[in-house]
C-alpha cells in the first residue's frame, strides 16, 4: 500500500470543504489515495486525492464521465459538490504541490475479491451490469479519452519492450499472446471503439449482501476509463472473473452471455477477445514486474500476480479457434462459421456409406444404441471386455446380416467414463462422453475407401490407443469450402501405406479395419468423423467431448449423416429433463418427491456412481440401497442366471431359500434361529409388529420420537418421523413415544444421559401400567437414521430392552439401514450394544436395490406367531431374491466389506472431526463404519437447517450426492455404498472444505 496522507490532513478537508465529520479509512489504489469516510459506523463517501503532477485534464475527465452516467439511470457513485459548489477541490501539499480532491457517494456491498463462491449466475450478472455500463458510454466523448494509456490492450505493443526481466518459461507464455496481438492487429484496430472503463476488475466490482443469490450492483472507479475498442472492456472483465477457475474458458461463457445481452456484440469482435484476454493478463503481469523495481514496498501493485500467472498458462492451453467457436455460441451465433456453408453445400449432394466400404457386401444400416440410457451395453465389466462386445456384435450382426451396424453421433457413452476421459472442472469431475463421429462395426481387415478427394494430413498409429489405434485424416476441399474427415480404428498396416502429404483419390484405398487389440482395444469398427476445423492438433483428434461443450463440438463436427442421409443414423430428439419432469409433476403422485433445489435424471448405476443423460457422474454418498454399489455385476448375473431359470412362490420346495436363511442365520446370535421372507423394509416391520401382537396380545409400541419405519400403514403408526411430521395426525392410541435418545441436542445431554432417557421410557411404561394397557414390545434402530443418525447413549439399549422385557414385551430391532456389516465393528447394528433383539427386522441392504427383506425371530416368537393363521407372501423368498441376496452376503464376507466398512468409516469419520475443528457450524460427527452423520448447528446447538440444505445441493453441483435427515432436517447423513474408498472420502472431505468456507456457510444467520 502507498504512503497515504496523514488522517488529520484529510478530516480537515472533508470539514472545511464538506462540512462533513466522520472517520476516515485508507482503501488501496494504483493512482489515486483512497479513503473510506464513515459517518457513525457505516461507509459513506469515498474520498479521492489525486497524486501530485496529475493532470487537471485527466480529473476533469473523471468528473464529466460521471456526469453523464447519471443521465443514464446506471447505479454509479454521484459526486458530492463542495461547500463552494465545486464538484471536486484543490489544496497544496507540504511539497509545494498542487493536489486535486474530489468526494462522491459510497455504493453499499461487497467487493467481488470478497465473495464466496463465485458462481456461474453471479459472473451472468456481472456480465450484464458490464455490458449496461459498455452501453451508457456509447455517446460519450471526451479529449482525455485518446490519450496514450499503458493499461489500453490497444496499445499493449510496449511490453514486447521488457521481456528481458521475465525468466524463459514466462518469455514463451508472454510472447505466444504478444505474436497473436502482432498478427491480428490490422483486423483488430478496424473494430468499433467506445469510451469503456477499463479496469472492471475484483476490487472494483459491487456485490449484494445476499449470500444465497447474490449479484453485481455496480461497477467503480473509472480512473483508468479509455477511447479503446469495446471488446477490450470484456475482454478485462473476463481476466478478473476467471481466476482462480480449473476451466477458465467455461467460467468464461457466463459473463460473455451477460455482456452480449446488455450490449450486442459483432461476430468480428469475437474473433479477437480470446487474444485480448490474454494481452490484459501480459499487460497486468509486464506491469507487475516493473512495478516491483520501482515501488517494491507498494504490495498493491502487485497483489493479482501469481494467480495471474496461473490463469495465462491455462489460457495458453486453450484453443484460440475453440475459444472462438465457443464465444460465437455464447452468443447465439453459430459456433463454426462454415457449419452452415458445410450443411448447405452436403445438403445438395449424395453419398452412401457403401462408398467406404465397397467390398463389404453389405447393404443398408441398422441403428446401434450405445448411449448411457441404452440397455445394449450392459454391465461395465461386459462392454469393456472387447472378446465380450466383438461377441455381441455378431450376434446383432446375425439378426440383419446383410446391413452394416452403426451410430453414435453425439451420442453420451459410459465407455468414456474413465480416467483417461477425466478433467477436473470448474464443478468437480468432468467427463468427456459425447462422441463426435458415427462408428461402422464391421469385421477386421474390412477395406475402407475414401469418400472424397483429399490430403494425407495425419497418419498416426497407437496400438492399444483406446480412442483411435490407427488414424488417417485426409484435408478435403469442395468447391470454396475446407474440411477433413478422420478414419479410426484401423490396421498398423493401414498406417504404414500411406505418408504425409499423399494425395487420395475418391474411391481409393485408405486401408483395413484394425483387428484387436491394435484398433484401440475394441471391437473391429470405423470410426469416421468430419472437422471443419483442426483447431491445434497436429497428429490426434479428440472423438468425445465434454457434455457442455456439446454444441460447440457439434459445430466443429458436424454430423456425417448429413452426407449419408440414412434414416437409420438420424439423431433421436432424447424427451428433455424439463418435460420428463413436467410428466412426472402431472402423472405421479404429488407425495413423491425429488431430491434437491434442481433434480437430477439419473440413467444409469455404477459401483460407487450414478449417472445423468449426459455422462456426468455424480459420487454417491447416501444410496445404501446399492448395498454393494450399484448394479454389481456378480449380482445382477446371479439374478440374470435364476430369473431364466425359475421364479415361483414359496409354496414349492427350493434349495435357495435355505441356502439364504442359513447365510443370515450364520451371522445372528443362536436366538435368533427363524426366518421369514418379505419383499421390503416396510413389509419386514409390518409382519414384526403382527408377531408382536399375536405373542403379547398387545399393539401398544414404545417408539423414539422421530423413529421412522416404514410406508405401510401400521408401519407409519409406530413412525413419528411421520405422523408427528408433515399431513400426519400424531400418535395413535396404541403408540407411546419416548424422546431422542440425543445426547448431542436432545432434552438430555451428555455422556451420561443414558439414564435420563431409560428414565424417560420407564414412565411411560409406568403409565401404560396404570392405566391398565398392556405393553407389546419397543422397536428402535441401534442408530436413528432419519432421527438425524443418532447414536444411542451407551448403556441405553441394554437397559431399555430389560425393562421391556420384565413388562412381558418384546425387542425388534429394526436394522434395515444398519445391518450386514455396515456399522463396521459388527454385523449387525445392535450388536454394537450388547443385547440380543427377540425379534430383527432387515431390509434393503439385502438386495442391493432388488426387493428382498426378512425377519429373523426367535423360536418362541415363531411358534406363538404360527397360530394357525397363514403366513403368505407371493414374492417374498422367491427363488431370484434369495439368489441375489445370497450372492450379497457372500460378498460382503468374501470380500471383507464389514472390515472395510471398519475402515473406510473410520478414517472418513476422522477427518471429518478435523473439519469439525476449522468449522464450528459442524455440531457433531457421529455414527458408525460407513453410516455417519455430521449435524450443523449454531453454538448455541440451534439447528441450520438452510446451511444443510445449501451444502447439500452445492455438493451436488460438484458432483457430489449427499442428503439431509433429522427433526430439523440440518443433519448430513452419509451411508454410501459398501465399497466407498479412501480416495472417494478424500473427494467428499476436499468438497465439504471448501464449500464449508462459503459465505452462506460461515455467516451468523
Amino acid at each position: 500500500m502507498k504512503n497515504h496522507l496523514k488522517d488529520q490532513l484529510v478530516t480537515q478537508l472533508l470539514s472545511q470543504h464538506y462540512g462533513i465529520h466522520g472517520n476516515i479509512k485508507p482503501l488501496d489504489g494504483e493512482v489515486d489515495h483512497n479513503y473510506m469516510v464513515l459517518i457513525g459506523q457505516q461507509p459513506a463517501y469515498i474520498f479521492k486525492i489525486s497524486p501530485a503532477g496529475i493532470s487537471p485534464d485527466v480529473h476533469k475527465f473523471q468528473l464529466d464521465l460521471h456526469d453523464h452516467l447519471a443521465n443514464k439511470e446506471l447505479k454509479t457513485p454521484e459526486v458530492i459538490a463542495t461547500l463552494e459548489n465545486n464538484k471536486s477541490g484543490y489544496f497544496t501539499d507540504a511539497q509545494g504541490n498542487e493536489r486535486l480532491f474530489r468526494l462522491m457517494t459510497w455504493i453499499p456491498g461487497r467487493l467481488w475479491s470478497e465473495v464466496n463462491p463465485v458462481t456461474d449466475e453471479l459472473r451472468l450478472s456481472l456480465g450484464r451490469v458490464a455490458g449496461d455500463l459498455t452501453a451508457g458510454l456509447q455517446d460519450f466523448r471526451h479529449p482525455m479519452a485518446e490519450r496514450t494509456f499503458e493499461w489500453d490492450i490497444a496499445q499493449a505493443g510496449w511490453t514486447m519492450n521488457h521481456r528481458e526481466v521475465f525468466n524463459a518459461e514466462q518469455k514463451e507464455l508472454l510472447n505466444y499472446f504478444q505474436e497473436l496481438f502482432k498478427g491480428q492487429e490490422a483486423q483488430y484496430t478496424s473494430l468499433r471503439k467506445a469510451v469503456v472503463h477499463n479496469d472492471v476488475n475484483d476490487n472494483n466490482i459491487i456485490v449484494s449482501q445476499d449470500l444465497l443469490q447474490p449479484h453485481v450492483i455496480a461497477i467503480i472507479d473509472f480512473g483508468d476509463a479509455i477511447y479503446t475498442q469495446v471488446i477490450n472492456d470484456l475482454a478485462v472483465c473476463c481476466v478478473y472473473a476467471i481466476m482462480d477457475c480449473n476451466d477458465p474458458l467455461s467460467a468464461a461463457i457466463p459473463v460473455i452471455k451477460g455482456y452480449h445481452e446488455a450490449f450486442s456484440l459483432q461476430q468480428e469482435e469475437l474473433k479477437h477477445l480470446y487474444m485480448a484476454i490474454g494481452m490484459r493478463m501480459v499487460i497486468s503481469l509486464t506491469k507487475s514486474a516493473l512495478n516491483k523495481v520501482a515501488e517494491p514496498d507498494n504490495a498493491y501493485l502487485t497483489i493479482s500476480e501469481k494467480p495471474l500467472w496461473t490463469l495465462l498458462k491455462k489460457w495458453r492451453n486453450v484453443s484460440a479457434d475453440l475459444a472462438h467457436y465457443t464465444f460465437r455460441s455464447t452468443c447465439g451465433y453459430t459456433p463454426h462459421p462454415d457449419e452452415t456453408a458445410f450443411k448447405e453445400w452436403a445438403a445438395n449432394k449424395e453419398f452412401t456409406v457403401q462408398q467406404i466400404f465397397p467390398l463389404s457386401g453389405k447393404s443398408g444400416i441398422s441403428h446401434l444404441d450405445l448411449s448411457i440410457s441404452g440397455t445394449w451395453l450392459g454391465l461395465k465389466k461386459n462392454y469393456n471386455n472387447p472378446e465380450y462386445f466383438d461377441y455381441q456384435i455378431q450376434q446383432d450382426q446375425k439378426k440383419d446380416p446383410e446391413a452394416i451396424l452403426a451410430g453414435g453421433y453425439l451420442e453420451p457413452r459410459p465407455v468414456y467414463t474413465t480416467d483417461e476421459y477425466v478433467k477436473w472442472g470448474n464443478k468437480g469431475r468432468e467427463y468427456r462422453t459425447v462422441h463426435l463421429g458415427v462408428d461402422f462395426w464391421l469385421p477386421a481387415q474390412t477395406p475402407v475407401h475414401a469418400l472424397f478427394d483429399g490430403e494425407v494430413i495425419t497418419a498416426y498409429n497407437d496400438a492399444g490407443d483406446k480412442e483411435y489405434g490407427g488414424l488417417i485424416i485426409l484435408r478435403h476441399q469442395e468447391d470454396d469450402l475446407v474440411f477433413y474427415t478422420l478414419y479410426g480404428h484401423l490396421s498398423m498396416a493401414s498406417i504404414d501405406r500411406v505418408i504425409m502429404g499423399q494425395y487420395i483419390s475418391k474411391g481409393e484405398l485408405i486401408g483395413y479395419l484394425g483387428p484387436y487389440p491394435e484398433n484401440g482395444n475394441w471391437a473391429p469398427h470405423l470410426h469416421f468423423q468430419i472437422m471443419l476445423s483442426m483447431l491445434d492438433y497436429e497428429i490426434d483428434f479428440p472423438g468425445v467431448t465434454y457434455p457442455e461443450q456439446q454444441k460447440v463440438w457439434g459445430s466443429i463436427c458436424p454430423d456425417p449423416n448429413l452426407l449419408f442421409k440414412e434414416k437409420a443414423l438420424q439423431k433421436n430428439k432424447d424427451r428433455v429433463k424439463e418435460q420428463t419432469l413436467a410428466y412426472r409433476k402431472t402423472h405421479l403422485g404429488k407425495s413423491m418427491s425429488l431430491q434437491y433445489r434442481e433434480p437430477l435424471e439419473i440413467v444409469r448405476g455404477n459401483g460407487i456412481y450414478l449417472m445423468d443423460k449426459e455422462g456426468n457422474q455424480y459420487l454417491d454418498t447416501v444410496n445404501n440401497v446399492a448395498h454393494l454399489g450399484h448394479e454389481h455385476p456378480e449380482v445382477v448375473q446371479a439374478g440374470q442366471d435364476q430369473m431364466a431359470v425359475l421364479n415361483t412362490n414359496t409354496r414349492y420346495l427350493n434349495e435357495h431359500i435355505n441356502n439364504l436363511a442359513a447365510s443370515i442365520l450364520e451371522t445372528l446370535p443362536a436366538e435368533l434361529s427363524v426366518l421369514h421372507f418379505v419383499n421390503s423394509g416396510s413389509e419386514a416391520n409390518d409382519l414384526a409388529l403382527r408377531m408382536v401382537e399375536a405373542v403379547t396380545g398387545s399393539k401398544d409400541m414404545l417408539v423414539s420420537e422421530i423413529g421412522y419405519h416404514g410406508h405401510t400403514a401400521r408401519c407409519i403408526e409406530i413412525s413419528s418421523y411421520k405422523f408427528d411430521g408433515k399431513g400426519g395426525k400424531g400418535a395413535p392410541a396404541h403408540t407411546h413415544v419416548f424422546p431422542l435418545p440425543d445426547s448431542y441436542r436432545g432434552i438430555h445431554r451428555g455422556k451420561h444421559s443414558a439414564a435420563n432417557y431409560v428414565e424417560e421410557v420407564a414412565k411411560i411404561m409406568d403409565r401404560l401400567e396404570k392405566a391398565g394397557r398392556k405393553l407389546g414390545g419397543l422397536i428402535l434402530e441401534p442408530i436413528i437414521s432419519c432421527g438425524g443418525q443418532v447414536e444411542l447413549p451407551e448403556g441405553f439399549l441394554g437397559e431399555v430392552y430389560t425393562l421391556v422385557r420384565e413388562k412381558g414385551g418384546l425387542c425388534i430391532s429394526d436394522e434395515v439401514q444398519t445391518g450386514c456389516g455396515r456399522v463396521g465393528d459388527h454385523f449387525w447394528g445392535f450388536q454394537l450394544h450388547g443385547v440380543v433383539p427377540d425379534i430383527v427386522t432387515i431390509g434393503k441392504p439385502l438386495g442391493n436395490g432388488h426387493p428382498v427383506a426378512a425377519v429373523a425371530c426367535t423360536e418362541e416368537v415363531a411358534e406363538r406367531f404360527a397360530n394357525g393363521m397363514e403366513y403368505f407372501n407371493t414374492f417374498g423368498g422367491n427363488p431370484v431374491s434369495c439368489v441375489i441376496a445370497n450372492k450379497i452376503l457372500e460378498i460382503v464376507k468374501r470380500d471383507q466389506l464389514q472390515d472395510h466398512a471398519r475402515k473406510m468409516g473410520g478414517y472418513l469419520k476422522s477427518e471429518l472431526e478435523k473439519l469439525q475443528k476449522d468449522f464450528p457450524v459442524i455440531g457433531e460427527v457421529r455414527g458408525q463404519g460407513l453410516f455417519l452423520g455430521i449435524e450443523l448447528a449454531d453454538d448455541k446447538r440451534n439447528p441450520e437447517p438452510e446451511k444443510a440444505a445449501y451444502l447439500v445441493n452445492r455438493m451436488k453441483d460438484h458432483k457430489i450426492l449427499m442428503s439431509t435427515d433429522g427433526a430439523d432436517n440440518n443433519v448430513i447423513k452419509i451411508k454410501p455404498p459398501m465399497i466407498f474408498s479412501k480416495e472417494n472420502a478424500r473427494e467428499v472431505v476436499y468438497y465439504l472444505n471448501k464449500i464449508l468456507r462459503e459465505d452462506f456457510m460461515v455467516s451468523n444467520r
